[in-house]
């Protein structure tokens, strides 16, 4: 399992655990206030995973205005770029997720993230952000109908995860698109090795919602598959996860899995989940997809 270091500031420890960790449903009233941009990319990360997309989005700008650090800047553009895809809003993403690339990719291979503390736990590198901004650009393409321009794009993303030796988190995320663009261009074998993949390393990773959304994915696979219940994954199974652990948006996406295969009462939580979110200051596309 890759597991995190014990971190030196406590309340880092708390946000990195409710990010990349166990407690992803931690009330936004619990989570502790950050002291330094890292922290308010961690807080960003929770607050967007919860469908709090207001809220993520004022800590993203605050590690804008208040910090000149080219890692958590990028990784401020591809996590702006991440809500806006997971809305529908693949176009506006690109925009976010291009800055991203065009910012860490001329930032030499030293350079890390600032914290005020002593870090010792998870740690997004240069790496991780080269990556995030690749991945986020092979999203992109992928959601506005160019899966050649994705698949480009995915390749570089695999070959900068190897030059740089990206962590665990870029691994799966690549996993995750390459099963997207396999969905999307037919190849449903191809997706559903993909999607395996991603859940192999996430049940390896300290983080359950990475866990919850590669889950999701070996679901819509078997689906494309016709082949329920292949896997053991059940797209229910998965819909009591993202209700248990506050993922919102999973639990849209989720919904409208479940909705498209005829699940009773499935169309009419995803109405319901999508209210929430826009109370919550996420506008979906219409028809958006996940």
């Amino acid at each position: 399992m890759f597991a995190p270091a014990p971190l030196g500031d406590p309340h880092l420890a708390v946000l990195a655990e409710a990010a990349f960790g166990v407690a992803p449903g931690r009330a936004a009233a619990d989570l502790p206030s950050a002291s330094d941009a890292l922290g308010r990319w961690y807080r960003a990360v929770v607050l967007g995973g919860q469908g709090r997309y207001a809220a993520a989005r004022a800590e993203l700008r605050r590690v804008c205005n208040h910090s000149n650090d080219p890692v958590l800047l990028s990784l401020a553009g591809s996590t702006e770029g991440s809500f806006l895809r997971q809305l529908g809003w693949h176009e506006r993403a690109a925009a976010f997720d291009g800055r991203a690339a065009a910012l860490i990719l001329t930032v030499g291979a030293g350079a890390e993230p600032d914290s005020a503390e002593e870090f010792g736990g998870y740690r997004p590198s240069r790496a991780d952000a080269i990556c995030d901004a690749l991945t986020g650009l092979a999203a992109d393409a992928l959601g506005t109908g160019r899966l050649a321009l994705a698949d480009r794009l995915l390749r570089r993303s695999a070959s900068a995860a190897q030059q740089y030796r990206a962590g665990w988190r870029p691994a799966i995320r690549l996993r995750w698109v390459s099963a997207e663009t396999a969905l999307a261009a037919g190849d449903f074998e191809v997706a559903a090795a993909h999607a395996a993949a991603a859940l192999e390393l996430a049940e390896r990773s300290p983080s359950v919602r990475h866990r919850v959304k590669s889950r999701l994915l070996v679901a819509a696979a078997d689906v494309a598959l016709d082949a329920r219940g292949r896997s053991g994954v059940s797209a229910e199974d998965v819909a009591e996860q993202c209700r248990e652990h506050g993922l919102l948006p999973l639990r849209w996406a989720c919904a409208m899995l479940r909705a498209g295969s005829g699940a009773r009462d499935a169309a009419a939580e995803a109405a319901e989940c999508a209210a929430a979110i826009a109370r919550s200051g996420g506008v979906l596309r219409p028809m958006a997809g996940w």
